[in-house]
C-alpha cells in the first residue's frame, strides 16, 4: 500500500523534550540539533554528555590537538562527529548545516602555553573562532555560546570581578579569548547571531588532562601526587582562584543556550562560584583527600599568570537562573574518586 503524498507532504511535527529553565516547572520545547566544537576535550566532552541526556541531536568536532578520543569512547555512536580543525572550512560547513546552536569549546586553552608559543595559539584561538562565525552565519546558525576566559580580568585590583569591569589580560591567551568576545558581539549586532560569551574561572573535575606542563594546577597535583612526587607550586602558593567544577561550568552552557535573547545575547557573563581558595588551601585539600603528607615544591612565578581571581556570578543569576551546583571540597572529591577509580584515564 503506498501511503505516501507526494507534492502534498505533511511535515512532520517536530520532537519534543521536557526542559526546566531558571527553577520554573518543566516546559516541552523542540529538539535541537547542536554542535560541540572540540568535543573530544575537557568540557566539551562532559558538555556532549548532558546534551545527550536531555535528548538533542548533537554533532562534535575535534582535532585532537589536546582532546582524547577516550572522552567520547563511551557515546561515539550516539552523536555525528567530525574530526577537523576549525581552519577546516569544508568539514565547518558540514558540520553547521542544520545546527541551531553551537557551543565552541575548541581552543588551545593555556596562559603558559600562549607565552610560550603565541603564534600557534593565536591562530586555533582566534582565526578558529572567526572561521566558526563565517561558517555559522553561513549556515544560518541561531545561537553560539563561547567560552571565554576570565584571564582577560588580569590584574584587574578590584574584587570580585565583575563583567563592567575594564579588562586587563596580560597574556596571548586572554587577548586571543578578549578578542573572541568582540567578534561575538559583532556578530550579534551585526548580522543578529545571538552570542553569548562565558568566561570561565578556573574549571576542574574529571578528564581533565594531567600529564601536559599546560594542565590545570588540580589534575597535575592529583597526577603527581598518586605517583609519589612532589608537585611544584609557581610563586607562594597564596594565589586564590575561583575553582569551579565541570558540572558547573555544563549547567551554565545549557542555561544559557535556553535562555531568552533578550537576557542573553551580545553579552558576557561569568561562570564561578564566587568563592576564592589559594593553591596552597586546595593543595592541603587535595593532600589530605589522598591521605599523603608529601608536601609541595615552590618555585618562580611564571609570566602571565594573574595573581588572584574571584568572579560575582550576579549577572548569570539574573539572566538565566545560574547558580552553582557543586561546591568547591565536594567537586575535589569527586575529582580525586574519578582518577582513583581508573589511574588510567590519568596517564
Amino acid at each position: 500500500m503506498d501511503c505516501s503524498h507526494e507534492g502534498n507532504d505533511v511535515p512532520a511535527p517536530p520532537i519534543k523534550r521536557l526542559a526546566p529553565w531558571a527553577g520554573s516547572p518543566a516546559i516541552l520545547v523542540d529538539v535541537k540539533t547542536v554542535l560541540v566544537t572540540g568535543a573530544a576535550g575537557f568540557i566539551g566532552s562532559h558538555l556532549v554528555d548532558a546534551l545527550l541526556a536531555r535528548g538533542e541531536r548533537v554533532r562534535g568536532l575535534d582535532n585532537f590537538a589536546t582532546g582524547r578520543a577516550s572522552n567520547l569512547a563511551h557515546v561515539r555512536e550516539q552523536i555525528e562527529f567530525f574530526e577537523a580543525s576549525l581552519l577546516d572550512r569544508d568539514a565547518l560547513a558540514r558540520a553547521c548545516e542544520g545546527v541551531e546552536v553551537i557551543f565552541h569549546q575548541a581552543a588551545l586553552p593555556s596562559v603558559p602555553r600562549s607565552v610560550m608559543d603565541p603564534r600557534t595559539s593565536h591562530v586555533a584561538n582566534l582565526e578558529g573562532t572567526f572561521e566558526l562565525l563565517e561558517a555559522a552565519r553561513a549556515a544560518g546558525v541561531k545561537r553560539v555560546v563561547f567560552a571565554a576566559s576570565s584571564s582577560a580580568y588580569g590584574n584587574q585590583p578590584g574584587f570580585p570581578r565583575v563583567e563592567t569591569m575594564v579588562p586587563m589580560p596580560i597574556a596571548p591567551y586572554p587577548v586571543q579569548k578578549m578578542a573572541g568576545e568582540l567578534y561575538m558581539k559583532s556578530y550579534w549586532q551585526v548580522y543578529g547571531m545571538e552570542t553569548v560569551c562565558l568566561r570561565y574561572f578556573n574549571i576542574f573535575g574529571p578528564r581533565q588532562v594531567p600529564d601536559s606542563p599546560y594542565s590545570g594546577v588540580m589534575a597535575r597535583f592529583i597526577l603527581q601526587l598518586q605517583k609519589g612526587e612532589r608537585p611544584v607550586i609557581f610563586g607562594d602558593g597564596e594565589q586564590g582562584r575561583d575553582f569551579t567544577y565541570i558540572a558547573n561550568a555544563v549547567h551554565a552552557n545549557l542555561l544559557a543556550s535556553d535562555a531568552p535573547a533578550a537576557n542573553v545575547a551580545g553579552r558576557v557573563f561569568n561562570v564561578a562560584t564566587g568563592v576564592r581558595h589559594t593553591l596552597n588551601e586546595t593543595y592541603d585539600v587535595i593532600a589530605s583527600l589522598l591521605k599523603t603528607e608529601i608536601k609541595p615544591e615552590y618555585g618562580p612565578e611564571r609570566a602571565g599568570d594573574v595573581k588572584n581571581s574571584e568572579a560575582s556570578i550576579e549577572a548569570a543569576r539574573e539572566a538565566f537562573g545560574y547558580a552553582p551546583t557543586v561546591g568547591f571540597e565536594e567537586g575535589l572529591q569527586r575529582t580525586v574518586d574519578w582518577y582513583q577509580a581508573d589511574f588510567t584515564k590519568a596517564v
